[in-house]
């Protein structure tokens, strides 16, 4: 043991005389840890709001007992199958509005509710008293209670005129959810003597078949693994955990390189620890020692900086989960212990995984070839042709996954692999380009430029690779990313074809509404419309009533439809799907669903198939007459108006005098578009700042590359500048090669960029979300991308540029005279 601490003194003396370097090393480990340990702590903290979301008195986590047919059960069935042995507990759940905000409104039996029920109301005796004795209580979220602007025991009015109990605010309920006595539940949604569903808990005992009851209506429906929200949601996690993914094998690029310097400068050391009997075993050991204490010192500061990082972007986040999938997730960020313990496990396994390779070829390097400044770099050439085999399996793994695989992680699989291989393909290649500018050189100065080159290539391949993967990266999500927001915006002015939208607090005050638009002479039409909720192949799906008029007919954004569609669907035995649930279903035009509704199954021709980009779930589209007709309990409050954008100012204006409605149930379409435009901005938030962070992370990469080979480097240039090139002149040609290199990588950087965006789009956004994007390529960004690589190439290469500038003569003079 005290062999391996005079060991371990002796090796942590080169980081006190190189603090720089020690920089570096936990620069890279810090900035590896912390993109990492940020996207998991965003998706920890969303997933855990989807389980409370679904934990919510019973939800998708724990059986129940449902009728076949969809509908209400009457409330004997609980008295009975309690009777009979069965643990159960009802239910019955609905939907209010309070001042145009939509919630959730769950109506439980708190004494019959299941032990194992996630987030049951933990209230203590007086407040279990409060919500079951008159006036009762409606349990909230404080996230709820702030978005209504209510406070503690107040009592809003719904839509329907019923009045709320008493409100009181409850930390582990999800957000837009409300919990009242089931004997509230069915009063405020007009449902006396129904419920919805029955909790089964877990009690042993026999129990006597389903069938004999409810007139065999009841089927039990076991707990699923994963919910709706986390199956809708996967696709954006797993983005983000790919980005972070990438951003922390970028990182480790910093580490490797950081590394490497190391080893070259201790070599002399390792050759003296070696010759007194120090075994190469030992010797490894103290070194992966030593790396262990570096990794865990920036591990923990990476997890203090992933923390600020997630706390910075989970506004970001949070807002596009509630925009893009309606997933509900806090603004405040909470974290569990295994975070912090997984954060420090990646540390040390990444900086292990940097590592590997140096702490191989000291091992097997004989003592004596210690002393050879190259022989680190010539065994690193050795795996050239390894490296483009490996490439090539990497290219036909690409290509069985895209030929074989169905899935959004095949979809994923397909852009690693080829990325993969492109990385381990760049040093061949880049050899390749390089002898053929040797071969063209006509002086020897230039001769000299392309061989020396093609020498440091070995050095750099590890940061041009990270440039390489981080360039194509941003390439791919920069097309993909313009290509969906000019999409988007011609998709947007498709749907948001009318003027001015309204939403009506009930029927009653909708009618009031429509009837004094119609009397208005700056009102050109009158566009009421409607939506509802059913189930479709085992998938909820929202079926959407229009009216018909051109203003649809003209705007709606139909990829397919035949000739007569909009018809056919006034003849209400027709529709149109939306692309993904098309592609969901294989459906095409012509193909016939069958929707279930109150009035019995309802048989829908497909008439047409349209985008609906960013919606997670399936929508059918038919008449709005034949919706009311087939869901006659849809609500029809709200509804669009056409106006001049001349008059649309003083029509919401009139509208809000005269109907007292706000800014959340009355809106133009400028402002309708701005908010969408605002969450479709807050999507790519995230991606982008992983974007620009992985290219930062690349530069410094090639920048702790080039201070590697600054040193070694020298018996290269000291014979040249005693020929009489001068310290400014080679600094230069530094410069130029450097620029030369990252140029050549930005260049081929480009081709694969554009087919990781061709990924992203036909494979992996199809897989994800069921809608595919036109696939364009935009000139300008790649150039401006290619001239921002070039700069952040300046930038890497400046500081080796100017110590080489700056050096002493005697400095260089005294090369030729160092054993080497």
């Amino acid at each position: 043991m005290r062999r391996a601490l005079w060991i371990l003194a002796v090796l942590l003396s080169h980081w006190r005389r190189h603090p720089m370097q020690l920089a570096t090393l936990l620069i890279g480990l810090i900035s590896a840890t912390a993109l990492w340990s940020g996207v998991q702590a965003l998706n920890q903290q969303a997933r855990s709001s989807y389980d409370r979301a679904a934990a919510i008195f019973g939800g998708a986590r724990t059986p129940m007992l449902v009728a076949t047919d969809g509908k209400m059960l009457p409330q004997s069935v609980f008295a009975e199958l309690r009777r009979a042995g069965w643990p159960v507990s009802p239910v019955l759940e609905g939907r209010v509005q309070i001042d145009g905000h939509s919630l959730r409104l769950l109506g439980i039996e708190p004494f019959s509710i299941p032990r194992e029920v996630g987030d049951a109301p933990r209230v203590g005796r007086s407040e279990l008293e409060a919500f079951l004795t008159p006036p009762h209580r409606t349990l909230i979220s404080p996230e709820t209670l702030a978005d209504l602007g209510l406070k503690d025991g107040a009592t809003p009015r719904l839509s329907n005129d019923a009045m709320l109990p008493p409100v009181m605010a409850q930390q582990q309920l999800a957000p837009d959810v409300l919990v009242v006595d089931i004997s509230d539940a069915q009063r405020l949604l007009d449902k006396s003597g129904q419920i919805s569903r029955l909790l089964v808990g877990k009690a042993a005992g026999q129990r006597p078949p389903l069938q004999s009851f409810a007139g065999g209506r009841l089927q039990l429906v076991q707990p699923a693994a994963e919910t709706d929200l986390e199956r809708l949601t996967d696709s954006f996690h797993l983005n983000l955990t790919a980005f972070g993914l990438l951003s922390f094998v970028v990182g480790l690029f910093i580490v490797n390189s950081a590394i490497g310097l190391a080893f070259e400068q201790r070599l002399p050391v390792l050759r003296t620890l070696r010759a007194c009997g120090v075994s190469a075993r030992q010797l490894n050991g103290v070194l992966i020692g030593e790396l262990i204490g570096f990794a865990l010192v920036a591990g923990l500061a990476g997890l203090v900086c992933g923390y600020i990082i997630a706390a910075a972007l989970l506004p970001n986040v949070a807002a596009s989960l509630r925009g893009l999938y309606g997933a509900q997730v806090p603004g405040e960020l909470s974290l569990q212990p295994e975070w912090w313990l997984a954060g420090l496990v990646i540390s040390i396994a990444g900086a292990l995984a940097a590592a590997t390779t140096s702490l191989i070829k000291s091992m097997r390097l004989p003592i004596l070839s210690t002393v050879q400044p190259y022989a680190w770099q010539e065994a690193q050439r050795r795996w050239l042709r390894l490296q483009s085999a490996i490439a090539l399996a990497f290219f036909v793994a690409a290509g069985l996954l895209l030929w074989l695989g169905q899935s959004l992680l095949a979809g994923f699989g397909v852009l690693a692999a080829m990325m993969l291989g492109a990385a381990l393909l760049l040093p061949a290649v880049l050899e390749l380009v390089l002898r053929l500018g040797e071969r063209g050189a006509r002086t020897a100065l230039a001769q000299w430029f392309w061989a020396d080159s093609r020498q440091q290539i070995s050095g750099l391949s590890l940061a041009l690779m990270a440039l390489l993967l981080a360039l194509a990266v941003n390439v791919g999500v920069a097309t993909m990313v313009e290509t969906f927001s000019r999409t988007f915006l011609v998709w947007l002015d498709g749907r948001l074809a009318a003027d001015v939208y309204i939403s009506a607090a009930d029927e009653a005050q909708a009618r009031e509404i429509q009837s004094w638009l119609r009397t208005r002479p700056e009102v050109q039409a009158v566009l009421p419309g409607g939506r509802a909720e059913t189930q479709l192949a085992g998938a909820p799906i929202d079926v959407l009533g229009l009216p018909d008029h051109d203003t649809y007919r003209a705007h709606w954004p139909l990829l397919q439809a035949d000739a007569n569609a909009w018809k056919q669907l006034v003849r209400g035995d027709a529709g149109f799907v939306s692309e993904q649930l098309a592609r969901r279903l294989n459906l095409s035009v012509g193909d016939s669903i069958d929707l279930a509704a109150p009035t019995g199954d309802w048989r829908i021709t497909v008439a047409g198939i349209y985008a609906d980009y960013g919606n997670p779930k399936g929508q059918v589209t038919v008449n709005v007459a034949a919706l009311t007709r087939r869901f006659p309990a849809t609500p029809i409050t709200r509804m669009a108006a056409r106006a001049a954008p001349a008059d649309v100012p003083g029509l919401i204006a009139a509208l809000t005098d005269k109907f007292g409605l706000d800014g959340r149930n009355v809106i133009d379409q400028a402002t309708v578009k701005q908010e969408s435009k605002q969450i479709f901005n807050r999507t790519f938030a995230v991606t982008g700042a992983l974007n620009t962070f992985t290219l930062g992370v690349a530069a410094i990469a090639l920048l702790t590359s080039l201070l590697t080979l600054a040193n070694s480097r020298l018996p290269q240039l000291a014979p040249l500048w005693a020929i009489g090139l001068t310290r400014r002149r080679l600094a230069e040609v530094e410069l130029l090669k450097t620029l030369s290199l990252a140029g050549l990588t930005a260049l081929l950087a480009l081709p694969l960029g554009l087919v990781v965006a061709w990924c992203l789009i036909a494979i992996v956004n199809v897989k994800a979300f069921g809608w595919r994007l036109p696939f364009d390529v935009f000139p300008l960004q790649l150039i401006r991308l290619l001239i921002v690589t070039l700069v952040a190439a300046v930038i890497a290469s400046l500081l080796p540029v100017l110590r080489l500038a700056r050096m002493q003569p005697a400095d260089l003079v005294r090369t030729f005279t160092i054993e080497r």
